[in-house]
């Protein structure tokens, strides 16, 4: 595998992707069949038959084993070879690697490291989600051909915001706002307050009260390694929020995106949703979800020319700037982790 944290909890599908077939996907450079167990379960293997390499994801499920689609060989949610057409004995080594999986929050979430630390403990909580007055849009999923570090840098970048997203979450007088930062050791927030400040185009449609100014709170975090959590508030201007009840008066929006990395130059990019406004109105959550997907789909092409010029020259880029101290020190973070877990 790459330069890849391996003992983490990554996504690799939404629970809805995964039916009555095998679910084949490229996970951390390393090819995986997903597939349901008779139980209803969800099993991750090696998509490689063990007899001749075809991948199992071609094949089809059978009372809930794998079948080749070669010749038939069945594989159990464990990797093991179960059955063999017209071969009583099965081959010791007829077998092929399977990985921990947890179904949660609609994800379908895998461990690519050593299988014996996988706590399902360590997956990562969502706020607010299945709470009452809180909604949720998933099953959001794009294939972005970009580096994931390329992405946890852009996503960990509210400068951009301005320009990039002008029609949507941007607002014009944010890029002259300083933004603030800090770290833990298992995450990084970057973060500003817009105060008496115009409503974003989304904001304003999202009020309905027109151009009333606003404190706009934006806060730009990075779970190592993988997540990416920005959490927006927008309350009238001058209003208090100095408890999680007075900040949750107003919009408030909790948007994640779990990344994975396919290859060295892709990743799958899993996002979901979650607010506390027009909760149960589905016309309005459509309307999200295209603004959303618009959004991602702007940052998809910034990447996918980075991408392309970055494997050009051999740079990632020419010229630091001050607003690339939250980006460049994710990154940082996130190359000393992997570094950690090869020691």
């Amino acid at each position: 595998m790459g330069n890849y944290v391996l003992n983490h909890w990554y996504a690799a599908a939404w629970s809805s992707e995964i039916g009555a077939g095998p679910l084949g996907r490229r996970l951390l450079d390393e090819p995986v069949v997903l597939f349901r167990q008779a139980d209803g379960s969800v099993a991750a293997l090696a998509d490689r038959c063990p007899h001749r390499l075809v991948p199992l994801s071609m094949g089809t499920c059978v009372e809930g084993r794998l079948q080749c689609t070669y010749h038939g060989l069945q594989f159990d949610g464990g990797g093991r070879c179960v059955h063999i057409p017209g071969q009583a004995t099965i081959p010791p080594k007829a077998s092929t690697r399977s990985f921990p999986v947890v179904e949660r929050y609609g994800v379908v979430w895998i461990w690519m490291g050593e299988a014996e630390r996988a706590d399902p403990v360590r997956l990562f909580s969502i706020s607010k989600h299945g709470q009452a007055g809180w909604d949720v849009i998933d099953g959001g999923y794009q294939r972005h051909p970009s580096n994931y570090v390329n992405i946890i840098e852009n996503l960990m970048d509210p400068a951009h915001t301005t320009f990039l997203h002008s029609g949507t979450i941007g607002n014009p007088l944010a890029g002259e706002q300083p933004v603030a930062t800090e770290r833990t050791d298992d995450y990084i927030v970057a973060y500003r307050w817009l105060e008496n400040t115009s409503p974003s185009p989304h904001d304003r449609r999202r009020l309905n009260v027109g151009d009333v100014p606003v404190d706009r709170g934006q806060f730009f975090y990075f779970h190592l390694p993988s997540t990416s959590r920005v959490e927006t508030i927008v309350l009238p201007a001058g209003a208090p929020r100095d408890t999680d009840e007075q900040l949750c008066a107003g919009l408030r929006t909790y948007s994640y995106k779990f990344l994975t990395p396919e290859t060295a130059s892709s990743t799958h990019f899993f996002w979901m949703h979650v607010r506390n406004y027009q909760v149960g109105d589905d016309q309005a959550a459509a309307m999200l979800r295209a603004a959303l997907e618009r959004t991602y789909q702007e940052d998809l092409e910034i990447e996918l020319a980075m991408q392309r010029a970055q494997e050009e020259t051999g740079l990632r880029q020419l010229v630091s700037l001050r607003i690339d101290h939250a980006p460049v020190m994710a990154a940082r973070m996130l190359a000393q982790m992997v570094e950690d877990e090869r020691a």
